[in-house]
């Protein structure tokens, strides 16, 4: 049976959408991190200044951003038609579709068709739903070897680290960094080896031939699945994923139900929008699309797992929804003032930034990534980059208003409506309020035991005259 709703939200204990300290606790460390800060301002202003210029090449970019806003709201709408056609189109290509619920499900089934090759290693093309639901780790449990073909993310398992950017896993990682963990974790590495890029890229090409040549299993994710036709697509910089899609003799492919696109003609609007907000490329140099089983072209098996992982809890929610919006293109990282300084490892999720902000809440319940919704000042930056109009800001508003609060704020907030409520006592507070001109931080703060309120904001200063006692005098 096809059908939506299958789990509440995304289990606790597997995958990687719950950090282990809360975003300040974590945000606070990375800050004391001084490379780390140099890397990252590197990496974002470098990609910021290539998106910026190639868009701004396209005299329709803003049309094209409405159009790929239209499309994502059209297919949140008709999902589960949409899915159903998925699966038909596959199903008739020679592909078979499995259905997940949860992280555990997905696991299971990737698992037990692995196995079922009799296969002990796997290669992977970069995909966030795989890490999402800690499919490495599962496998690893059974036995199998999963070896990533995307070069920062081979980066990260070699070094036993964690991707902090949706685009560029290893972005926190600089050149040097790089050559020491190909020396220490690399088998047969040059001891020679250089910090010279084009060195570092030869060497993983190297590594990566033999186990290219001599695995039969690949595990993927998609990019786009287009429910008319069936197709899926993978874009990609480097080549690698192509290998993984066409020289294995089975092909498993790990996708959100949220990446469906209606129509054929309708990839050609995010085929324009993907890579200038995200490589800053007019086009992505390998986009593959492979539609079901060719015999004797390509993997002569595959199996899509259409995945769920809480997504039908977010598209429940009429403001949240958006975020399933998202093509994973990072451009709101890129631009974001709070992501530039602390990185991706301090969103605890394996989406940081502003969408990560927006969208781990949604998919484990906000009670369990409380405090991601504040990691965010609130500038608008991820909006304006959004090459799909997420409304990110708003949603980060949504979502506070639904994270747990403490008593005391509550009933500071009860407090201030009841006061605001009544005029005459909304007059007396405001001449009260001109007495905190003397307390706090430079008269701008609030006196204990309200000072943590406004440890990191300051208070409007209390007006000379109110508007009532000006009003009066004339």
């Amino acid at each position: 049976m096809t059908f939506l709703g299958m789990p509440a939200r995304a289990p606790r204990g597997v995958g990687q959408l719950r950090g282990d300290e809360p975003f300040p606790v974590a945000a606070r460390e990375a800050l004391a991190n001084a490379q780390l800060r140099r890397n990252l301002q590197h990496a974002t202003t470098t990609i910021r200044g290539k998106s910026g210029r190639v868009i701004a090449e396209l005299p329709d970019w803003q049309e094209l951003r409405a159009a790929g806003s239209a499309l994502k709201a059209y297919t949140m709408a008709n999902l589960p038609l949409l899915l159903e056609q998925l699966e038909e189109k596959v199903t008739a290509a020679g592909g078979v579709v499995h259905w997940a619920a949860d992280a555990n499900e997905a696991n299971a089934i990737v698992t037990d068709l692995v196995r079922r090759t009799g296969e002990k290693r796997v290669i992977k093309v970069k995909s966030m739903a795989t890490q999402e639901i800690g499919l490495n780790e599962a496998l690893e449990a059974a036995g199998i070897a999963p070896v990533e073909t995307d070069l920062a993310e081979l980066i990260v398992q070699l070094g036993n680290d964690k991707p902090s950017h949706i685009l560029v896993p290893a972005i926190h990682r600089n050149r040097s960094e790089i050559r020491e963990i190909f020396l220490s974790a690399m088998p047969d590495v040059d001891p020679g080896l250089t910090d010279d890029p084009p060195v570092l890229a030869a060497a993983a090409r190297r590594y990566l031939r033999e186990t290219f040549l001599s695995t039969k299993v690949a595990v993927s994710g998609a990019n786009f699945a287009i429910a008319e036709t069936g197709t899926l697509a993978v874009v990609e910089s480097e080549g690698n994923g192509r290998m993984c899609l066409t020289l294995p003799e089975t092909l498993i492919t790990v996708m959100g139900i949220e990446k469906l696109v209606p129509a054929w003609q309708d990839l050609e609007v995010f085929l324009q929008l993907l890579p200038r907000a995200s490589t800053g490329e007019r086009m992505n140099p390998y986009t593959s699309m492979w539609h079901g089983v060719t015999p004797g072209d390509g993997p002569q098996s595959f199996h899509l797992v259409l995945l769920d992982n809480g997504r039908s809890a977010v598209l429940a929610d009429e403001v949240g929804r958006q975020a399933l919006h998202c093509i994973r293109c990072s451009a709101c990282l890129n631009v974001c003032p709070v992501y530039e300084r602390t990185g991706g490892h301090a969103y605890g999720s394996v989406y940081p930034g502003p969408i990560g902000a927006v969208l781990s809440p949604q998919l484990t319940g906000v009670d369990d990534n409380a405090t991601l919704p504040y990691a965010s000042s609130l500038c608008g930056a991820c909006f304006d980059a959004c090459p799909v109009k997420i409304d990110i800001p708003s949603i980060l508003v949504h979502l506070r208003d639904q994270a747990p609060h403490p008593r005391s704020e509550a009933a500071v907030m009860a407090a201030a409506a009841y006061t605001m409520d009544r005029p005459r006592l909304y007059e007396k507070a405001q001449h009260a309020a001109k007495l905190a001109r003397l307390a706090g931080r430079k008269g701008r703060g609030l006196p204990p035991p309200l000072n943590g309120w406004s440890a990191s904001r300051d208070l409007p200063a209390p007006p000379e005259e109110t508007f009532r006692d000006w009003w009066r005098g004339r």
